[in-house]
Formats: C-alpha cells, structure tokens, sequence
C-alpha cells in the first residue's frame, strides 16, 4: 500500500481526458499531489528543469500531438535523473505489438482507457498499487498491461 503523499504527473492533451483522470486520481485513498500538462513537451520541459520536484510516478498519454508518449518515454529513459521514475503509458486503444514494445522501451505499465468513470478509477488504483509493490524491472505482461 502507498503511503505518504505521492507527486502524479499526467500529460494528455485531451482536456476532458486529463479532468477526469485527475478526479479519478483525487479520489483513490492515496495523497496525491497531480500536476497535469497538456503535451509532452511541456511536460518534459517541467521534468528537466532543475527547480521542479521529480514525480513519483508519471501518466503519458500514448496518442499527443508535439511529442507522443513512446517519444516522451524514450526521452525520459536516457536521462540520467530521470530514468528511474515509473511511468504508466495509456490509450484507448490494444495494440500487442505496441504494448510489447512500449514495455521494452521502459514503460513500467500500460493501462487501456476504460469506458466508465468508476472503472477508471480501479485500474488508476491498480496501476499505483502494483507500481508501489514492483520488486523488479522486468513484470509479466499479465502484470504489465493493466484492464478494467
């Protein structure tokens, strides 16, 4: 269980998206402080400034324009002081091969957009509960990919 206040970032550039995952995220019995951006850019411009506190966990939305999420995530993973920060790629969409790579290029989960707010809610939970009990760098896809 996660204990202690926690710093999420969230970049998606659908702003209703990014509202309710916030919501979603407010409501888990966690504290949790959410920053969200509207694009990777802006989000990797926060990350790599020397005054910004580091998150404890970063959402990437996987279909933005400007920089993407598998750009955003390739970024992150060849900075040094960054590199270490679990991030959850999401989408509405399944793809199995780009699951597949997206775990090999670092992604510490990816979570499929539900449909509902209240499944939202539960695979969030889930996504940072595993994260919180994650041992090791390499999880099985059952572990991986995250579904309401």
């Amino acid at each position: 269980m996660i204990t202690g206040n926690h710093i999420i970032y969230l970049a998606d550039d659908d702003e209703d998206d990014r509202q309710l995952f916030t919501e979603a995220l407010k409501e888990l019995p966690f504290e949790l402080q959410v920053t969200t951006f509207s694009n990777g850019v802006d989000l990797m411009s926060r990350l790599l400034d020397p005054d910004a506190q580091l998150p404890d966990i970063i959402f990437l939305d996987l279909n933005m324009p400007l920089m993407n999420g598998e750009e955003c995530l390739a970024d992150i993973r060849d900075e040094q002081k960054l590199c270490k920060i679990p991030i959850v790629i999401y989408s509405t969409s399944f793809d199995v091969f780009k699951v597949k790579l997206l775990q090999k290029k670092g992604a510490d989960r990816y979570l499929q957009k539900p449909r509902t707010y209240s499944q939202l809610k539960l695979t969030v939970q889930k996504a940072i509960e595993s994260l919180s009990k994650q041992t090791s760098v390499k999880v099985e896809k059952e572990e991986f990919v995250i579904r309401s």
